[in-house]
């Protein structure tokens, strides 16, 4: 029994360490520059940390189409959005692309981890200044140039509380011109059930790689066809889900 104990109490002490680690790390991040080059080990920071809410949140990935994924290239990559907690999940998932996403300025403002996305080439975007979004638009585009990260990004801009998709903005694929690479086009389910499902259920979350769009496909369009054709992938994907959603609950009424 003592040595039950014994283990619990250095659990407890290395969890707490850890966390004291993590505070302190950020604090050495400059919270008013945006960085060119990528740390290895602040992302190891991110997905550690992530690992957590996974563990204890009983999240269940289900994925299809991994095998689509660009190797050896960096890209740009698109999904729908309907949680907090779909970047989050989504990094963790992908940890190995190292992706940088395209986030509103008050997600940097987040103790701790604001500053570690930030050190991790996350890129705040000021969507009411079209002249301000062009720069971030630039700065994600020269990120992946430079072989530091994979961008992602939504390109309904927000999070969408109903059904279906919001409108996109398609200027986001000038990313993926601009850096000369694919478009991986994604969509994913389940993340907005965490919070109603903790602690007591799991949460199963649907990641599909639906379409990557080579190099050359994408240079050749334009950005309100490239969009058209990733809404249209996308819409399929989320009406697929809420159609089961439904039936669901129905079952259960």
């Amino acid at each position: 029994m003592k040595y039950v104990v014994w283990s619990i109490v250095i659990l407890i002490a290395l969890f707490l360490a850890y966390w004291v680690f993590l505070v302190i790390c950020s604090c050495f991040v400059d919270t008013k520059k945006l960085y060119d080059k990528h740390s290895g080990f602040y992302r190891w920071l991110l997905v550690s940390s992530t690992w957590y809410l996974v563990f204890f949140g009983r999240v269940h990935f289900h994925t299809k189409g991994f095998e689509k994924f660009p190797q050896d290239q960096r890209f740009l990559l698109v999904c729908n959005h309907k949680s907090k907690l779909d970047p989050i999940t989504t990094w963790f998932l992908l940890q190995d692309y190292d992706l940088a996403f395209i986030s509103k300025e008050e997600n940097f403002n987040v103790p701790c981890w604001g500053r570690i996305i930030r050190r991790c080439c996350f890129l705040p975007i000021d969507r009411e200044n079209p002249r301000n979004a062009m720069k971030t638009i630039d700065k994600a585009a020269d990120l992946i140039r430079n072989d530091q990260v994979s961008v992602a990004v939504y390109p309904e801009g927000t999070r969408n509380f109903g059904d279906g998709l919001l409108p996109f903005h398609n200027g986001i694929f000038k990313i993926a011109q601009k850096a000369d690479v694919p478009v991986v086009i994604c969509g994913i389910s389940g993340a907005d059930k965490m919070r109603k499902n903790f602690p007591l259920h799991k949460t199963d979350i649907y990641f599909e790689v639906l379409d990557v769009m080579s190099a050359e496909t994408v240079r050749e369009m334009r950005c309100n066809d490239i969009g058209d054709h990733a809404r249209s992938l996308m819409l399929s994907f989320v009406e697929k889900y809420e159609e089961e959603d439904k039936n669901v609950n129905l079952r259960t009424v």
